[in-house]
């Protein structure tokens, strides 16, 4: 897992640093340097021109100037202030002008030159990831010691390039938020034991309507598929369920949500896909009576309208796209979407999922992870309901809810890897969930992790 900072994080970082700013610069210059052989395949006889600021990235990118000057390139270095519209040809261009301190708009200057960034492209913000100006757009960026939201949210990922993550020194044990990578998932989702029982792992799946079933039949077959040992799938009013998985055990739970006898026999409740014309109190009350923990989806969200205090005693989880969060909360996430799930986390006390090209996954004690692995082939109908069917498997396999939702947002993003890139439907994102899941180490047929 990667650690990710804030601009304000970074600084106090920075701040209380042990070592002397210089040797700090040293080798953040260091590391700018080798990213630009790297980039270069050599450094003898390249041009190369430095843009550097009047801080710290401006430092950074002179050190790298003397060191790649000492290894033959040509370099020329100039003022971030001084500079003109367009910079010189070169092999290269160094942005060292302003990194995550950045708060007033940014015109880059023109070049046709591949371009490598300190810290985070000049004129992106470094909080938000969206435009300051114009900003620079690099091949790579070279960052220090924890990745900025800049770097995964907004406009960030468009200038960014490759971001390389370098150590240089600096204690980020503090930092509460990290980026997931697919690596993680299998620390983050328990396995089944050799000796599993379905009941272990059972997941009940309240969702569909008329016109919607669809929907209920796409949570379902992701849970199934992400190792949910028995899935019950009930749609309000006795619903149709043509259609539905062969495996799924179907039973029709009334309109008003009554739930059955038999809750405690479930480890997880999804609650939400395609719902249709339920109320807040029915979904509210079912809530209150389910014993373990649950994820609230779809239309679940949407009857539920706003959210001002906890919304029940046990673990929740829920997955709202900005619309949604709209009707939870009166107002879109805005810029700082940390900020927005943090927020509804610890009004609701509940985990928030932030659905997004990058995806904000909120605790209610402030702890945040981050999913980055999709693209936008998951912006398709049905999408959000194949992740809540993951999500409430790992919840039934016994992942802790933070965990499940933000291995589940990762797992689901991966659906899309080996998939056309038109054409594709929500449909087609569950079928390569166990192979998925064997390939990340989650899950081994003999019961032994990868």
């Amino acid at each position: 897992m990667q650690p990710v900072a804030t601009p304000e994080e970074m600084a106090a970082i920075d701040t209380s640093a042990s070592e002397p700013f210089e040797v700090l610069v040293g080798r953040a210059g260091a590391a700018v340097a080798r990213a630009a052989v790297d980039l270069l395949d050599g450094a003898e006889g390249r041009r190369i021109v430095v843009v550097a600021g009047p801080g710290s990235n401006g430092a950074d990118g002179r050190v790298a100037a003397d060191l790649l000057s000492d290894l033959g390139a040509e370099v020329r270095v100039l003022d971030s202030d001084a500079a003109s519209a367009a910079l010189p040809a070169a092999d290269l261009v160094i942005d060292a002008a302003y990194g995550t301190g950045l708060r007033r708009p940014y015109t880059a200057p023109a070049t046709d030159s591949p371009v490598l960034a300190v810290d985070l492209p000049s004129g992106i913000d470094g909080l938000t990831g969206c435009q300051l100006g114009s900003p620079v757009t690099a091949e790579r960026t070279v960052t220090f010691a924890a990745l900025k939201p800049g770097h995964l949210l907004g406009q960030g990922p468009d200038h960014c390039g490759e971001v390389l993550l370098v150590d240089i020194g600096l204690d980020v044990t503090s930092l509460r938020t990290g980026l997931v990578e697919p690596s993680d998932v299998a620390g983050l989702v328990p396995a089944r034991p050799r000796d599993a029982h379905k009941w272990e792992s059972a997941c009940w799946i309240v969702a569909g309507s008329p016109g919607m079933e669809g929907a209920a039949h796409l949570a379902a077959r992701a849970a199934q598929r992400s190792g949910a040992g028995y899935v019950r799938l009930s749609v309000p009013g006795g619903g149709s369920l043509s259609g539905a998985p062969l495996e799924v055990v179907s039973e029709p739970i009334p309109s008003d949500l009554t739930p059955p006898d038999d809750l405690d026999r479930f480890a997880a409740l999804v609650l939400g896909p395609g719902l249709g014309p339920v109320t807040g109190d029915a979904v509210r009350s079912l809530l209150a009576s389910f014993p373990g923990p649950a994820v609230v989806d779809g239309d679940g969200l949407n009857v539920l309208g706003a959210i001002d205090t906890p919304l029940r005693h046990g673990p929740t989880v829920l997955t709202p796209h900005d619309g949604e969060f709209e009707r939870l909360t009166g107002a879109r996430p805005g810029a700082d979407r940390l900020a927005a799930a943090r927020t509804l986390a610890v009004r609701t006390g509940t985990v928030v999922l932030l659905k997004g090209p990058a995806t904000v996954v909120a605790a209610p004690d402030g702890r945040i992870l981050l999913a980055a692995s999709g693209d936008q082939r998951l912006a398709t109908a049905g999408s959000g309901d194949v992740l809540a069917g993951i999500l409430g498997a790992f919840l039934a396999r016994g992942a802790d809810p933070l965990e499940a939702a933000a291995a589940a947002a990762v797992v689901h993003g991966l659906t899309v890897r080996e998939l056309p890139a038109t054409g594709v439907v929500a449909g087609d994102l569950d079928r390569c969930l166990p192979d998925l899941l064997g390939r990340l180490g989650v899950d081994r047929a003999d019961g032994v992790r990868a």
